[in-house]
This record gives structure tokens, sequence and C-alpha cells, in this order.
């Protein structure tokens, strides 16, 4: 589903009054809350995962207010996620908190880690933002791979939801950097 813009007919919400992401996901949590913002289909099929958007607008926040408690805004983050609804939740969690997303697929356990050695130096990016499975595999090889060590991981699943309270609306507009690809 593409985020925010399949309205239904019951409810009309003017998009156009916003000029960030943020500013609809916030909309969308207030006023739609249980609607679903995204499904993932595990199995390319059936088997489904859907996140609403008040729980989208939650984790983003708690992210958010995590990489706030770093001061890591305008700093780049590499989003080291396997195809599910983590990478969109980390994703909104760099916007909510004036991060660059820098989206890598996570290497396979016996895959060297020169490519992600190669994106973290070309995108300059400082954080690294995953699942604590993809970081366990990836810390094995920090020997291997210093400048990797040196980012700051977080294992966005480990964050605690109640952070999302923490969270501060960054000064962000139409123009502001989000993603590096």
């Amino acid at each position: 589903m593409i985020f925010g813009f399949n309205n239904s007919a019951n409810t009309q919400l003017n998009f156009s009054t916003y000029s960030t992401l943020i500013d609809i996901l916030c909309c969308r949590a207030v006023h739609q809350p249980n609607k679903i913002a995204y499904t993932f289909l595990i199995n390319g099929e059936t088997d489904e995962v859907c996140i609403t958007y008040e729980e989208l607008d939650r984790l983003s926040r708690a992210i958010a207010a995590q990489l706030q408690s770093i001061d890591a805004i305008n700093f780049r983050a590499l989003l080291l996620y396997p195809p599910g609804l983590e990478f969109i939740g980390a994703f909104f969690g760099c916007l909510y908190a004036g991060v660059v997303a820098v989206p890598a697929y996570p290497p396979r356990p016996n895959q060297s880690l020169s490519r992600l050695q190669a994106i973290v130096a070309d995108a300059q990016a400082t954080i690294a933002l995953t699942t604590t499975t993809v970081l366990s595999n990836v810390e094995r090889r920090f020997a291997e791979f210093p400048n990797l060590q040196a980012l700051h991981w977080l294992a966005t699943n480990n964050i605690n939801s109640d952070l999302a309270q923490e969270w501060q609306k960054p000064l962000l507009d139409s123009n502001t950097l989000v993603l590096l690809q």
C-alpha cells in the first residue's frame, strides 16, 4: 500500500496543507488511527503483517526520540533491514528525527562486508539502524571491518515504545534531504 494517499470515501482529509510526510503521518495517526498504513505479505501472497497509522506513528516517534537523544539531526543513518515492516518504522523514525536515511540490504552471514563498508564511506553514515539479528551477524565480523564498528549501532526492535513521548518535532520543510540511495 502506498502511504497516505489512499483516502476512503467516508474520510476526506486535505493533505495539501501539509509540507512533509511527518505532518501527513501525524494527521493520519490522529484522524485514522486504526486504519492500516502498510501491509507486508510474508510469503508474497497471503500471509500478512499489518501496521496501523497510530502504531507506525508511535514506533517512528520512539525511534526518532532515540536518535534525538544522541543529537543525530542531519546525520546519515544506514538502514539495514530484511524485507518487512521494520524498515518502514526505521525510515519514518529517521524522518521524524531529521536524520537522512541510507537504505541498504543487510549482508548475508557468509557475505563480505566490503560492499557495506563502501556504502558507509560514500554516504558518510555515522549511525546504523537494524534488527538484533542483523546486528549480531555484523558484530561477529567487526574485527575485519573496523570502520563498521565505529558506527553508532541501534537495534530498533529493542527500542521502548514509551520513548515516543519524548519525541520533539524537528524543524523540517519540503526541501529537507531525507533519503540517500
